[in-house]
């Protein structure tokens, strides 16, 4: 198993509350917490949670590779959904970080509103993928309790001045690439990273059907990741952050696709 010292494990454990934040979000929880996180082991590690929740292992499995991503976290790990009563794994899978070798079972199938804990093993024999420059490693650190502190994700910011960033005008937002967001009328609207990919592809293709197959191979499948229902699971997220304007449209093209209609 990875070894991770003291300093690292610090970092883990940040990244694993933002798992368990997000997993609160998805059950509409904006009042409970997430228990401090446990070191059970020099590679393992416990979330557990106020009350109780469902857990969507299509969303579980987003969640922990996205968070991973942005800690810089081991791409070599295995996640068991433990229930508290009986102490029984409910759902578990492994990333092996090599393509089609992932084992990740049954993720259309929702775990029933209970006491869960989560397990996560970092299984890598290599050495611990942190970056060696120790500045980045602490602007990590920084930056993901930031995140902590967004517990909404939209928050009133100045309108961002003219400059050579890269930005996209679609309908009445602002889209920043680079940042992941969208602005609409000085309301700043975080999107998450695949979102952010979606929504590229939609904009480069304004009012033109995209198929499904096209959508899940460039925002999924060329990671090496299989993906279930998580392409309706973030259409649907994005399509409740476009709806502040009624010029946009983001339509379902039934055994097609999906395709972005934007009106004059």
């Amino acid at each position: 198993m990875t070894k991770i010292n003291n300093a690292q494990s610090t970092v883990v454990k940040i990244a694993l509350r933002e798992v368990g934040h997000q997993l609160l979000l998805a059950n509409n929880d904006a009042t409970s917490i997430v228990l401090p996180v446990q070191a059970l082991g020099k590679s393992k590690y416990q979330i557990s949670f106020q009350k109780d929740l469902t857990i969507d292992p299509t969303n579980l499995v987003d969640i922990v590779q996205e968070s991973f991503y942005k800690a810089s976290l081991p791409k070599y790990y295995r996640v068991e959904v433990i229930s508290c009563a009986d102490k029984e794994v409910a759902y578990s899978y492994e990333v092996k970080d090599i393509k089609g070798k992932d084992i990740i079972p049954c993720r259309g199938r929702i775990l029933p509103k209970s006491c869960y804990t989560i397990t996560i093993y970092f299984t890598n024999n290599t050495a611990f993928s942190f970056r060696n420059n120790y500045f980045l490693i602490l602007l990590n650190v920084v930056v993901i309790f930031l995140l902590q502190l967004l517990f909404f994700k939209r928050k009133k910011v100045e309108i961002p001045q003219e400059n050579h960033e890269k930005k996209d005008i679609i309908g009445s937002f602002i889209f920043y690439p680079e940042q992941n967001k969208l602005v609409k009328e000085a309301i700043e609207i975080n999107l998450s990273k695949k979102e952010c990919e979606l929504l590229a592809i939609f904009i480069a293709k304004p009012n033109q059907i995209i198929k499904r197959e096209e959508l899940t191979k460039r925002v999924w499948e060329d990671h090496g990741v299989i993906v279930g229902r998580s392409l309706d699971t973030y259409i649907s997220k994005l399509r409740k952050k476009l709806k502040a304007d009624t010029t946009i449209k983001l339509l379902n093209i039934h055994g097609v696709g999906y395709k972005l209609e934007v009106n004059p």
